[in-house]
């Protein structure tokens, strides 16, 4: 029995997702049926699971399998599963809904591949975003799913012409588990639109793309028997987990397929990382470096984490103990010999073999990073542009792994303005005498290469690392050296770029100085004492008259303001104000001080020159309008 139909709207952006998807230029439309099976081998992995857990669930384990179903004369492949199952919520959220985060971006991200003709791109679009299962919409005009999940004793028929609407219905007599039906459209060669109701397609595209499947995938065949014909059911996939086959055995095109499985992502992995453990604790692991990043990589709400298997019994998709929060963005399996294979997520956070697990992965993984980066320099710069930014959060979180992710990382510098450099390529250019990697951090290269705390350096020749990603305002503070070489920001504490033999000399005249410009320093330090806390002479500025820096172990303005913007405010912190002799402006100010006691326009002066200092970094103006005021009014005096 059924209940009756409803009919419900798809909301806008996925009806306009869905409509992409449908009259996309996709080149291989083959890809359904991998996700349709992809989604059926997921649903019997977590009975399994779910059945070790609930020893009372109400659920049939006794053969679980996938099944191509045809109706050549009907025009109908059905891809039924006996696994988990939906309910009718879990329909209602999961099929309803596509795409549930991203799908403005996939929308935005799919047109522009389409408008360009670009239809590599696009295939590779879609296991990205989680719309796997509409892609069915490439090859049918209408897709009917039958679901029931397992231990409840109602089903949910879903059903829709990928228009604008779709109909739930509530049945009875569903069988365990998720059927999908496709009625196909015609077959169009030209347009890779082959015949999905024949034997020979579906064998070949299972074995290209499901081979690995560790569930049977059956169908029913024709077989001819001494001038008989007979019909039998047959496995179209060799079911051999792909991570314990020797390397030597696989090929680069079934990595790359079981990378695609795992990860629903249709592009080829940047780097294969097939690797085991004997002895004492077994384990084998088959990881993959993707090529390019996930939209979600920076979202907390992200799913990440590898599969987790026990002797090849699945036990977890998003195992996020294996492997740390930094190197989220891995995909693929690992499969442990010893482990329980009811084990929960609390005792896995604190299962001494998952640690161990945990540790040799890690090393294994950074490794071949550094390999990578040795042995292919192009597509090192691949995962370095994509991910990064996400590795160098280990050099907070990871202080056992943190020499060999330095090692590893590559950043923006001044020495070339394209390739980025190694922190030991740096110290290999370091001039003579040069006892600091010099570093800036910011927001963009261009306003670093322009802040005034660069001039001296670029003068002299100094070569300064640029850093504008958010996590290397923190990293930097803590790392503190490479390779026993200290770090230094070119933006903090004093600046002595002059070489040794010129110590005494530069002694002098600094003191000579100090004592000429003393009294102008002692009256700005009184006059801004609101704003900063010193007022000194600089040896960093040749160009600009002023510049503001902080003392060595201050809080940056920007860490400032990410705090400030994660709802954790610190106490603020008064920075020094250095001056620039050699500036015509600043010997100007000194004559005019000198010469008159009276503040008057020199103090409006004093101000302008904070707040120069302080827009000249990126700085925020604590009142723009006063700031304007008084630039306005010294243009005019000086007209």
């Amino acid at each position: 029995m059924t209940g009756k139909a409803e009919t419900f709207e798809f909301q806008s952006e996925s009806r306009q997702l869905l409509q992409l998807v449908v009259h996309s230029i996709y080149s291989e439309k083959d890809i359904f049926l991998r996700e349709l099976i992809s989604n059926a081998s997921d649903a019997l992995d977590k009975l399994r699971l779910e059945s070790l857990r609930d020893s009372g669930l109400d659920a049939d384990t006794s053969d679980l399998h996938i099944a191509l179903e045809t109706d050549t004369a009907e025009r109908t492949l059905t891809v039924r599963d006996n696994g988990i199952g939906m309910s009718r919520d879990d329909v209602v959220e999961l099929i309803g809904t596509i795409a549930k985060s991203g799908t403005a971006e996939f929308a935005r991200k799919l047109k522009e591949a389409n408008d360009a003709k670009d239809a590599t791109v696009s295939t590779d679009l879609i296991g990205s975003f989680g719309v796997g299962f509409y892609s069915s919409f490439m090859v049918a005009d209408r897709v009917t799913l039958v679901t029931r999940r397992a231990g409840e004793k109602e089903g949910t028929r879903w059903e829709s012409e990928g228009e604008g609407t779709y109909r739930l219905q509530r049945v009875e007599d569903a069988p365990q588990g998720t059927s999908v039906t496709l009625h196909l459209k015609p077959v169009d060669e030209e347009d890779n639109l082959h015949d999905y109701t024949a034997e020979h397609t579906l064998r070949s595209i299972v074995r290209r793309h499901s081979d690995f499947i560790p569930w049977p995938i059956r169908t029913e065949v024709e077989r001819e028997e001494d001038g008989t014909t007979t019909r039998a059911v047959d496995t179209l996939n060799s079911m051999k987990a792909l991570w314990g086959r020797s390397p030597e055995e696989i090929s680069e095109e079934e990595y790359t397929e079981f990378y695609r499985h795992v990860s629903h992502d249709w592009s080829d992995p940047l780097r294969t990382i097939h690797t085991r453990a004997e002895g004492t604790f077994e384990y084998q692991a088959l990881l993959f470096l993707p090529s390019r990043a996930p939209v979600d990589l920076h979202q907390q709400d992200a799913r990440r984490g590898v599969n987790l298997y026990v002797r090849r019994v699945f036990i977890m998709d998003d195992c996020t103990t294996l492997l740390p929060e930094y190197l989220r963005f891995v995909k693929g399996v690992v499969d442990a010999q010893d482990l329980s294979l009811n084990v929960s997520r609390e005792a896995l956070q604190q299962d001494r073999q998952i640690q161990l697990m945990h540790r040799r992965l890690v090393k294994k993984i950074l490794a071949s990073v550094k390999s990578l980066r040795t042995e292919d320099p192009e597509r090192y710069a691949t995962f370095w542009r994509e991910f990064g930014r996400a590795l160098k959060e280990g050099l907070l979180s990871d202080a056992d792994n943190r020499a060999t992710i330095l090692e590893v990382s590559s950043f923006a510098s001044t020495h070339d303005a394209e390739a980025p450099t190694s922190l030991r390529a740096y110290k290999e250019r370091m001039k003579e005498g040069q006892e600091h990697i010099y570093y800036v951090t910011g927001t963009s290269r261009a306003r670093l290469e322009n802040s005034p705390h660069m001039e001296a350096f670029l003068a002299k020749g100094y070569e300064v690392l640029l850093l504008t990603d958010p996590v290397d305002e923190v990293w930097v503070e803590q790392v503190g050296d490479f390779d026993g070489t200290p770090l230094q920001s070119v933006a903090k504490g004093r600046v002595d770029l002059e070489p040794a033999d010129k110590e005494a000399e530069e002694s002098e005249e600094a003191a000579r100085r100090k004592e000429e410009f003393g009294p102008l320093l002692e009256w700005l330090g009184t006059r801004l004492g609101e704003q900063v806390k010193e007022v000194r002479l600089s040896a960093r500025l040749t160009t600009s008259p002023a510049c503001i820096v902080g003392d060595e172990f201050d809080v940056t303005p920007t860490l400032e303001k990410m705090y400030r913007a994660m709802g954790q405010p610190l106490p603020p912190v008064k920075r020094i104000l250095e001056l620039n002799p050699d500036h015509a402006l600043v010997g100007a100010l000194r004559t005019a001080h000198a010469a008159s006691a009276e503040e008057g326009a020199l103090g409006d002066t004093a101000e302008l020159l904070y707040g120069m200092a302080l827009l000249a970094e990126g700085g925020d103006l604590a009142d723009p309008a006063r700031f304007s005021r008084l630039l306005a009014e010294r243009l005019a005096a000086g007209l």
